[in-house]
């Protein structure tokens, strides 16, 4: 009986993690290959990581885990180390996927259509990773420890921090961008 409740468990983590690959390779295929391309960015420390890389010419990639490490500190001594190992899992795959993302022709040059299907592909990847443990966004685990003391809600909380980063991305890029992005 044992041995069937480990091989179950053991089974049932492998395939959260592929879930959590598949998610973050969907969410890069939404993010690289119909966001970025038209100057349009995603939220978040994702978003502060694309104006940063941007500015710099630096790797996006190399952004993403290191904005991302002060909030994965965080997050594991409020949230434990179940949810801050799976987001930690999420990012590095998504910033893999995303240093190879790059190579591809992106999908469309067409800021309305990339901010609608990329954004409904973002949602796809960002739901699969969720609802398998993780995030993929240091600013979901600011957003859910402030939830617990304040009266607004996670997603009231995110976003505001969100306003204030595609706010940002007016001065990086241009101010059509940053309206595509909300």
């Amino acid at each position: 009986m044992k041995n069937e409740t480990l091989t179950h468990n053991w089974s049932n983590f492998i395939m959260r993690c592929l879930m959590m690959i598949l998610g973050a390779l969907i969410y890069t295929i939404g993010l690289d290959l119909f966001l970025v391309p038209n100057s349009i960015i995603d939220g978040g420390v994702v978003g502060i990581s694309l104006m940063a890389a941007e500015l710099s010419g630096i790797s996006f990639s190399i952004f993403v885990v290191l904005f991302n490490l002060p909030f994965l500190y965080i997050g594991y001594r409020a949230n434990g180390k179940n949810f801050t190992f799976s987001t930690l899992f999420s990012i590095v795959w998504m910033a893999i996927f995303s240093t190879f993302a790059h190579d591809f022709t992106p999908i469309t040059t067409d800021p309305f259509l990339g901010s609608i299907f990329g954004g409904i592909i973002l949602g796809i990847g960002v739901g699969l990773i969720i609802r398998n443990g993780g995030s993929l966004d240091g600013s979901e685990i600011v957003a859910i420890i402030f939830d617990r003391r304040s009266t607004f809600s996670v997603g009231e909380i995110v976003m505001a921090m969100n306003l204030i980063i595609l706010g940002a991305a007016g001065f990086v890029y241009s101010w059509n961008s940053a309206m595509y992005s909300l």
